[in-house]
């Protein structure tokens, strides 16, 4: 990846007026990887957020697995649905921090674009399948995506996003690939903090995933409303929906119950972390990046409950049966399909055998691998599942 960066030429329509001292600036930003003219109509990280939406990392989005396999049904939520809700959650919140809102979006549609198929399970398998050779992260594949793999313009691959917008995409990166990335891996070399925007995305996913994951769960009868009723943050909600609509029909019900658990979520947010920010009194956004802590969080009671909610999640949900039962096919999937291609990259498309042969004429065997790992983690689930149908049928057919 190219460390270097150049600076951004700002215009007119840039929105400084009005954001907090702390907040992320289009004029002080760090720049771009490849120098371009100020765009006419938007500013900076409009523009950011506008190359995420069209990308097609992005779009491919829709068919890949949050916690249910996408052709399981219509009705739950996708790494596309789940990147919008973090993004309305995430700009709301900014918003009412002064924020960088275009930025704040920007992070929150672009954090997931490193996500393989089948969810959870299949980065799994695939960082296990990589284990020789470097290791899976999507939040670095998210970067590789970024600023690599999209191929769209004539002057550079990647889509050249600025320098902040990238430091949001990166949540986690071990110390080892922090070291090969320059620039954009000092801050966990050295320990620092993100931006308050990619902060505040941070949480908004959390927020988005624990109460959206709660309504498929329901919908998919994996767990009860009984269940749930025994963890304090769904039990609070459930109490005043009931006794306000005592007959209102259930799935009104867990909507609205869902809808409230949001705001007080976001609610106790905000209110600690302007605590927060007041003690701190960050004057800039480097105090917010060299401050030893992070300064977006929630009281210790909201913590509490969110941690309770999530080990309920884990026990019950996460760890069902079915889905137990859709991860090991989907792992199954992953793992024989990295071994067929890395055995014989001509089992690839003509194009990916081009692309994949050149990464192993610069980097060996790890440069293979790597080209299998991009093309494998770019998937959508039901492609993963016909190129192994194709693959393999065609196999136990000669």
């Amino acid at each position: 990846m190219n460390s270097t960066v150049q600076p951004i030429h700002t215009n007119s329509l840039n929105i400084s007026d009005g954001l907090a001292p702390y907040a992320s600036r289009e004029e002080q930003s760090l720049g771009r990887q490849f120098p371009e003219p100020a765009p006419n109509t938007r500013t900076e990280f409009q523009r950011d957020r506008d190359r995420i939406v069209h990308s097609s990392a992005f779009r491919r989005l829709e068919y890949k697995t949050q916690v249910f396999v996408n052709h399981e049904g219509d009705m739950f939520r996708t790494r596309l649905t789940h990147s919008i809700e973090v993004a309305q959650i995430s700009r709301s919140i900014a918003r009412a921090l002064k924020l960088n809102e275009a930025l704040t979006e920007t992070i929150a549609l672009a954090h997931d674009l490193g996500h393989t198929p089948f969810g959870h399970a299949g980065q799994d398998i695939l960082n296990q399948c990589m284990k020789n050779y470097g290791g899976f992260e999507h939040n670095l594949q998210s970067l590789r995506i970024v600023d690599e793999l999209e191929e769209k313009y004539a002057d550079f691959n990647g889509l050249n996003l600025s320098f902040e917008s990238r430091e949001g995409i990166l949540k986690h990166c071990s110390l080892t690939n922090a070291k090969k990335l320059g620039e954009i891996g000092k801050r966990f070399i050295n320990k620092q903090q993100p931006g308050l925007e990619a902060q505040v995305t941070n949480i908004g996913d959390e927020i988005a995933y624990n109460n959206h994951d709660v309504d498929d769960g329901l919908r998919a009868g994996l767990i009860t409303i009984d269940q749930l009723c025994e963890v304090k943050i769904f039990s609070r909600q459930h109490s005043i929906v009931m006794t306000t609509y005592p007959k209102l029909p259930e799935k009104r019900a867990i909507h609205e119950i869902i809808r409230r658990i949001i705001n007080v979520q976001v609610t106790d947010l905000l209110s600690t972390t302007n605590k927060l920010l007041k003690k701190a009194n960050p004057t800039s956004r480097n105090d917010v990046l060299m401050h030893p802590g992070p300064l977006v969080g929630y009281s210790n009671e909201m913590q509490t409950m969110n941690l309770e909610l999530k080990k309920f999640l884990r026990k019950n949900l996460y760890r069902h049966r079915r889905v137990d039962d859709m991860s090991d096919k989907a792992k199954n999937i992953i793992r024989t399909l990295f071994s067929a291609l890395i055995n014989d990259p001509k089992l690839l498309p003509l194009e990916r055998q081009a692309s994949v042969h050149k990464m192993e004429e610069l980097d060996g065997d790890m440069g293979r691998a790597r080209g299998i790992a991009d093309y494998i983690a770019g998937m959508t689930d039901r492609f993963a599942i016909s190129e192994h149908e194709r693959i393999f049928n065609t196999s136990e057919s000669t």
